[in-house]
């Protein structure tokens, strides 16, 4: 029998490879998660509902043979149902909301022979790059307790982190995957458009910009859970096609000579840390000596613009998730159940006219045309993922006047006012959080895979990962040089403070 102590030396895949050899039982794995759970939440508040009952209810019943049977699984509370379980999206309007089935994604990763042990931490609706929201607090980083775990799947990320489970859900809007891995020193892959299932409650999320997937430690383990869970479900409007074998065949294979190109400049103009830059040299350096063919490349900023659309598309769909939620439960929409920001986000979706919505797609789009040139050149874009380590909490709010404003704004309904002073400043409003995720959004406009690799740490500790973007449905190539980035500079044994049991 396999002593706990070894619980953490363990992914997800080798988890559930002994209990397969009947060296350990699920209901064992699930008790050390909860144990862990029990432990190391109080300091990081990454776990916000514990679903203990059903875990082990789970565990003792008979599990589907899959890739994951018997490994203890964490799900983000943002979109995915479980059926009798609360849904909040970390947003007070949402707390009472209990759906009566399951998501075909949840679904997925039960006959995959995941044991889901609890719900993990957000910002409200997804909304941010930290995890922060008023419903549940902070969430804290298992590398220093006072630092940004990142958003919006940062409770996921901490969670894995602090080896408190091998891999768990998350979902990518804007970098929501690969930030809060980069934070948290983790391995983080956004998926293709259409890749993985949104259905039956959303046809597709964001016009296809989010996606679903997991955060994991290792990239064997991403590559088996997006195996488990690829491929359309019943309705889908569109799908990625499918790869030739599996994703899990392609962690270990040697990806070839690759033209990667790399840049710390890219679409949203900023000045990355120092700490950023230096990562993105030493990653240049590694795959130059790993034989690929890396060279910098120059990528047109276009800040004002690309910013600007962004934020009128997630308006305008926030709005209608807002308004069809409410149709849907029977309840009135105030702001008494949102917070400030998200308030005013809704608001300011009420403004903005049917031409703005479909110019600003439009603009994304032809923007992704121009990226997706860049792969006939490249096989693989690199970036740092963040232009910041992660920063202290509390530093990526809405503070001070701009935050008094928006609290008188949306208790007047004023969205027109606001409006009108976005155009005007738009610039100031969008630094807040561009300057620390310029890299990330832009793949989710385009659709193409995406994967933040731990592949930096700095002076401080701190977590800094790398961005490598493939082409649209190329996950298995990113899987490649994954595989060959960790038994390189392999992380795994890599472990944060907060799980470093304290000398006697």
């Amino acid at each position: 029998m396999v002593g706990f102590s070894d619980y953490d030396k363990y992914d997800g895949l080798g988890l559930a490879e002994l209990v397969r050899n009947k060296q350990v039982k699920p209901v064992e794995l699930v008790e050390e998660a909860v144990a862990r759970i029990d432990l190391h939440n109080p300091s990081l508040n990454a776990v916000v509902l514990k679903m203990y009952e059903q875990a082990l209810e789970a565990a003792n019943s008979d599990l589907p043979e899959g890739p994951f049977t018997g490994v203890p699984f964490l799900l983000k509370d943002l979109l995915m149902s479980y059926a009798g379980v609360p849904l909040t999206n970390g947003c007070r309007f949402f707390k009472d909301y209990v759906p009566d089935h399951d998501s075909e994604l949840v679904k997925r990763y039960k006959n995959a022979g995941a044991i889901i042990v609890g719900k993990t931490n957000l910002p409200e609706l997804g909304l941010a790059p930290v995890t922060e929201p008023e419903l549940f607090g902070t969430a804290n980083n298992p590398w220093d307790l006072t630092r940004t775990t990142g958003g919006s799947s940062g409770g996921s990320a901490a969670a894995v982190a602090a080896r408190i489970v091998p891999l768990a859900h998350a979902s990518d809007g804007a970098g929501s995957i690969r930030i809060p891995a980069s934070c948290c020193g983790v391995f983080g892959l956004k998926p293709t458009r259409g890749r993985t299932p949104v259905g039956p409650d959303f046809v597709e999320i964001w016009r296809g910009f989010h996606c679903e997937h997991v955060i994991t430690r290792s990239v064997r383990d991403s590559a088996a859970m997006l195996d488990a869970t690829t491929g359309p479900d019943i309705g889908a409007p569109y799908y990625a096609a499918p790869p030739q074998g599996s994703f899990l065949s392609q962690v270990g294979q040697e990806p070839g000579k690759l033209r990667i190109g790399f840049t710390d400049e890219f679409i949203l103009e900023t000045t990355p840390d120092e700490d950023c830059r230096k990562g993105l040299m030493e990653t240049v350096e590694l795959c130059q000596s790993l034989g690929h063919e890396v060279e910098e490349i120059k990528i047109e900023a276009d800040t004002f613009a690309v910013a600007r659309a962004f934020a009128i598309l997630v308006f305008s769909e926030i709005r209608t998730f807002i308004e069809e939620a409410a149709v849907s439960m029977g309840r009135r929409v105030s702001r008494r159940d949102f917070e400030s920001v998200t308030w005013v986000i809704y608001l300011l979706g009420k403004q903005y006219r049917a031409s703005d919505f479909s110019g600003s797609l439009n603009l994304l789009q032809r923007k992704c045309r121009e990226i997706g040139r860049l792969f006939n050149e490249y096989d693989v874009i690199l970036t740092p993922t963040l232009a910041q380590p992660p920063v202290t909490t509390g530093t990526i709010c809405v503070e001070g006047i701009q935050g008094i404003a928006m609290k008188l704004l949306g208790s007047l309904n004023a969205g027109w006012i606001f409006r009108k002073a976005i155009e005007m400043r738009f610039g100031k409003l969008s630094e807040m959080f561009f300057s620390f995720m310029p890299y990330t959004p832009m793949f989710n406009a385009t659709g193409q895979p995406a994967m933040s690799v731990p592949l930096h740490w700095n002076d401080a500790g701190l977590p800094v990962g790398m961005q490598f973007a493939g082409r649209y449905g190329d996950e298995s190539t990113l899987f490649r040089l994954a595989g060959q980035l960790e038994s390189v500079k392999p992380w795994a044994d890599r472990i944060p403070p907060v799980c470093t049991p304290a000398t006697p």
